[in-house]
C-alpha cells in the first residue's frame, strides 16, 4: 500500500507543525481531518486567536476538531468517524491510549530531538543551553509514556556557535516535515524496523527538556561567559532570556530581554552584571569569567533592538548596571 492510500489524521498546534502538514497536503496525502488546540485569548488585548494549524486547515478545506478534553465522548465519536489508518501527531499533547491506538496503523509523532535524548516539552530550547553540538528530529510510534515508544527515522543536524533556538527551529521545521512524509510512506509499506529506546539509552546519561518558565530565563551573571551565552542563544527569539537594568542612582528598573551576545575582548575584573559602555556603539557585562557584548536587547515597553540604537536613545545606561 502508498502512503497517499491511507487516510489520515493530523494533530499539532503551532507554526512547527504547519511545515508537516504542509507537507503532506501539497504531496498529495489523504488527510481527512486535523485535530488542534481550541481557540484561545492571546495579547495585551486578549483577541480570540486561532492555532497556526487550524489557520491553515482552514484555507486549505480540512475537516478541524479542537476538543477541550481529549477523552470527551463527543470528540472521540467524531475521531472515530474519521475512519484513519494513521495518525500524525507534532508538536501536539500527550494522548490518551483511547486516541492513539485508534487507528489500525497507529499513531506517530515528530519529536525535535535525537531521542532518547531530551525527552519533554521544549526539546530545542535545552539543547542549545546545554551546548549541545548536534541535535535533530525523530519519529516514534506512541505508547503509554510521553516521548517513549520504538523509534522510526532520526535526521541530525550540527548546531553552530552563534546559532539561535529560532535559527535550529527554521532548519529542523523543514527537515521534519520532510521526515513526517518518509514515515508515512515506510509505514504503509511495511517497511519499519521500531527500535525500542530502552535499547539506545543503554550506557547514556539522558538529558531531559521540560517546559520552561520565566524564572528559567533569568540570568545569573555570575556564571561563566560561555554558559550565559548559551542560555541566550537558547532562549532567542523566544521566550527571551532576561535581567534587570537597574539605575543605581535613582533606583529605576527596566526588565530587558537579551537576545543574543558576544564574548567580548575586556580583560578587566568586575562585579557580575556591572556595565562597560561608550554609549554609542557596544555595551559589555561583566560575567564571572569575562565579560559579554550585548548585541539584541529589548527594555520593557520598548520594541527591539540592536545595541547601538538603543544607546542612543538611554543615556541613562551610564549610570545602570544588570542585576
Amino acid at each position: 500500500m502508498k502512503g497517499k492510500e491511507l487516510r489520515l489524521v493530523f494533530m499539532g498546534t503551532p507554526d512547527f507543525a504547519v511545515a508537516s502538514l504542509h507537507a503532506l497536503v501539497n504531496g498529495g496525502y489523504n488527510v481527512v481531518g486535523v485535530v488542534t488546540a481550541p481557540d484561545k485569548p492571546a495579547g495585551r488585548g486578549k483577541k480570540i486567536a486561532e492555532p497556526a494549524v487550524k489557520k491553515y486547515a482552514v484555507e486549505n478545506g480540512l475537516k478541524v476538531l479542537q476538543p477541550e478534553k481529549l477523552k470527551n465522548p463527543g470528540f472521540v465519536e467524531a475521531l472515530k468517524s474519521l475512519q484513519a489508518d494513521l495518525q500524525v501527531v507534532v508538536a501536539f499533547r500527550m494522548l490518551p491510549e483511547v486516541i492513539w491506538a485508534m487507528p489500525r496503523l497507529g499513531t506517530f509523532n515528530l519529536h525535535a530531538s535525537l531521542l532518547p535524548q531530551y525527552r519533554g516539552a521544549a526539546p530545542l530550547n535545552w539543547a542549545v543551553i546545554n551546548g549541545e553540538t548536534k541535535t535533530g528530529v525523530t519519529t516514534f510510534l506512541l505508547d503509554h509514556k510521553i516521548d517513549t515508544g520504538k523509534i522510526l527515522f532520526k535526521r541530525e543536524i550540527e548546531i553552530d556557535e552563534n546559532d539561535t533556538v529560532g535559527d535550529i527551529h527554521d532548519r529542523l521545521m523543514e527537515i521534519g516535515a520532510s521526515l513526517v512524509t518518509e514515515t508515512v510512506d515506510a509505514i504503509a509499506e511495511g517497511n519499519i524496523q521500531p527500535v525500542s529506546q530502552v535499547e539506545l539509552a543503554i550506557g547514556e546519561e539522558l538529558k531531559h527538556a521540560p517546559k520552561i518558565f520565566k524564572e528559567d530565563c533569568k540570568i545569573a551573571w555570575q556564571q561563566e561567559t560561555g554558559k550565559i551565552r548559551n542560555l541566550i542563544r537558547g532562549l532567542s527569539p523566544y521566550p527571551a532570556a532576561w535581567a534587570v537594568l537597574a539605575n543605581s542612582e535613582t533606583g529605576e528598573q527596566w526588565p530587558t530581554k537579551i537576545f543574543f551576545a558576544q564574548k567580548s575582548k575586556t580583560n578587566a575584573l568586575a562585579e557580575p552584571g556591572t556595565i562597560s559602555t561608550d554609549a554609542k556603539t557596544f555595551l559589555d557585562v561583566a560575567c564571572g569569567d569575562g565579560w559579554l557584548r550585548i548585541t539584541d536587547l529589548q527594555i520593557a515597553g520598548k520594541k527591539r533592538m540592536k545595541t547601538d540604537d538603543f544607546l542612543r536613545g538611554f543615556p541613562a545606561v551610564l549610570k545602570c548596571n544588570f542585576k
